[in-house]
């Protein structure tokens, strides 16, 4: 067997041997410029303390040189970053006190480089002991996070919000929710909408059960505040409803695609506009995006398709059902490539997904180019394959 052979779970119980290609991986060497067509944010993973209790239910304990490490890795790559969102594990085991240190930390080294970040701000550290949220208790949460995002010198990104979502009767109650804090920012900021796929607490946002319901509101809210409003960031896993909304938006403000099924023709864009992009699966396939996305300020839409194609299969199956436990993959594929020293997370979720499930990630990764050191990504897979006791 070779050193880049390795014996993986395959269908129906089974091992089989997996070569890895014997090939440079995508993506840039060195420091790259910010793509000029299309603005890029990859929403980062953070990285657990291994020497820390980081069990379910437990304060996040952060690996800081590791976590604020891969960020550097994003920036050089000419990406800007999303922080503090649902793939730093937002509302699944990172909570408040560890989330706002890493919007200060991440902030300051955002300003040292000027590198483009943009942060989380919601109402999760609302605590259920306050009893059931009410609108206002909403907007003062919401308030309280995005002036620590604003004092750390990023971009609030206005997450969608539980709390809000238990708590609203109905369309209105949204507007007046967020008609209020965008009266109050400091700069314009991102909305944030994220479907149930990603998170079930949020069925019925923005006061409809069918989110094409929905568009029409959001497009009016957006309309309105326009000023205030850099773009809005759509997760709904559905291009034709994304788009819907993109064709609605006021001059100036960005649809950010958070679709990690069809991003690279969302990106790309039809003859009405494109979408920019602020995706979990940037963080995974980084060299990658940022290649495509410079292939396409040359106009070179055939490389950029060309690099895109083979990372979305891995896209697929990382976002994969239960859609919410992707964060798995993005920190096992970071592992995998050297970002971190163990294969561990907060609230113990690296145990999300099955081995079955990771070894198919590691296949459509080293077909993705994706591996930047296939031999260390096949010397950390044996590790993995041995703790859980599979012997060839």
């Amino acid at each position: 067997m070779s050193d880049l052979t390795i014996a993986l779970p395959g269908a129906g119980g089974t091992l089989t041997e997996y070569t890895l290609a014997e090939r440079a991986a995508t993506g840039p060497s060195g420091r790259v410029a910010p793509p000029r067509s299309r603005t890029a944010y990859a929403a980062a993973h953070v990285v657990a303390d291994p020497l820390a209790g980081n069990g379910a239910g437990a304060p996040a304990r952060l690996d800081w040189a590791s976590t604020l490490a891969f960020r550097h890795h994003l920036w050089d790559l000419g990406l800007g970053v999303a922080d503090a969102m649902d793939t730093a594990q937002r509302g699944m085991g990172l909570d408040w006190a560890a989330t706002a240190e890493l919007i200060r930390r991440s902030g300051a080294e955002a300003a040292g480089r000027g590198a483009a970040l943009v942060c989380g701000a919601g109402t999760d550290h609302l605590g259920a002991d306050a009893g059931p949220a009410t609108l206002e208790s909403v907007i003062t949460a919401y308030a309280e996070q995005l002036a620590v995002v604003e004092d750390a010198g990023a971009t609030p990104v206005v997450m969608a919000s539980r709390a809000l979502a238990a708590c609203a009767r109905g369309p209105e109650d949204y507007a007046k929710v967020y008609g209020r804090l965008l009266e109050q920012v400091r700069g314009p900021v991102v909305l944030h909408w994220l479907g149930t796929a990603f998170d079930p607490a949020l069925a019925g946002y923005w006061g409809h059960d069918d989110p094409g319901d929905a568009i029409p509101d959001v497009a009016a809210l957006i309309r309105e505040h326009a000023g205030r409003i850099d773009g809005i960031k759509v997760s709904l896993l559905d291009a034709a409803l994304e788009v819907r909304l993109r064709d609605l938006l006021p001059p100036g403000v960005r649809l950010y695609t958070g679709d990690d099924f069809d991003y690279p023709a969302l990106i790309l864009g039809d003859d009405n506009g494109h979408s920019d992009a602020l995706l979990g699966v940037f963080a995974a396939i980084a060299p990658a995006a940022s290649a495509a996305l410079h292939a396409l300020d040359s106009g070179d839409t055939a490389r950029y398709r060309e690099l895109f194609a083979p990372t979305v299969p891995l896209a697929r199956h990382i976002f994969a059902a239960p859609t919410y436990y992707y964060k798995t993959g993005i920190a096992f594929l970071a592992w995998l490539n050297g970002h971190q020293p163990g294969f561990t997370m907060v609230g113990g979720l690296q145990s999300a997904r099955d081995l079955p499930h990771l070894a198919e990630a590691f296949r459509l990764a080293d077909s993705a180019g994706v591996l930047t050191d296939p031999a260390t990504a096949v010397a950390r897979m044996r590790l993995l394959l041995d703790a859980a006791g599979v012997r060839p």
